[in-house]
């Protein structure tokens, strides 16, 4: 498995048999460069135009932006229902919490969740290898909250994302830099442009993995 980061909550994730998954695409408006993205299939989280630019992404891709159980090229695909607040999605709406498994690995993306998950919810999510987790606040969860979703999880590599960088320009300021996440974590912390693993590899990368979007 194959994953890299292009910045926001974007990412692609190619599975050891080619499939490719694009997750929550975002539009040029908020500093990221528009990545080149082919997909098998497409998800997003929520209908924001930093998490649903699809228009970007070629191929013949289903679109999935709902609930639901899914296989789709021999990827088992959950969508759980949460929210884009701590408020029930009064302020900023719904959100979608995809968990992919992807060659035996079990791949969970946060969108942008905006509070810690509820017994439930966390049964519907199961077990969890890699966490993709929004940190940087505002619009999300904060970087302290993101550590206790982390530990609600319990996943073996958690990748950060959402958090301020230098692409968003002026923007950025409104988000945490990913320094205030680590520090408030006892994981260890390593910095890679891409990550590509199998199974068996889980436990080299264990902690916190930053990854690169200028990579």
């Amino acid at each position: 498995m194959e994953i890299k980061w292009f910045g926001q909550s974007c990412f692609t994730i190619i599975s050891d048999n080619g499939a490719r998954i694009v997750i929550d695409p975002f539009d040029k408006k908020i500093g990221y460069p528009l990545p080149d993205l082919e997909a098998d299939i497409v998800t997003t989280s929520h209908n924001h135009s930093d998490h649903n630019n699809v228009s970007i992404v070629r191929g013949d891709f289903k679109h999935l932006e709902k609930p639901g159980e899914y296989l789709e090229s021999g990827i088992a695909i959950s969508g759980i229902s949460t929210f884009h607040d701590s408020k029930g999605g009064i302020f900023r709406g719904n959100n979608i919490v995809f968990k992919y498994t992807i060659d035996d690995i079990n791949v969970c993306h946060c969108g942008d969740l905006g509070h810690k998950f509820s017994s439930e919810q966390l049964g519907q999510i199961g077990s969890v290898d890699i966490l993709l987790l929004p940190v940087g606040g505002l619009a999300t969860i904060n970087a302290l909250a993101a550590v206790e979703v982390m530990e609600q999880l319990k996943p073996v590599i958690t990748i950060p994302m959402h958090y301020r960088t230098k692409a968003l320009g002026l923007l950025g300021y409104l988000f945490s830099p990913v320094e205030k996440f680590l520090s408030l974590s006892t994981r260890t912390t390593m910095t890679i442009k891409n990550l590509s693993l199998t199974k068996e590899d889980l436990e080299t990368y264990h902690g916190i993995v930053v990854l690169d979007y200028r990579a």
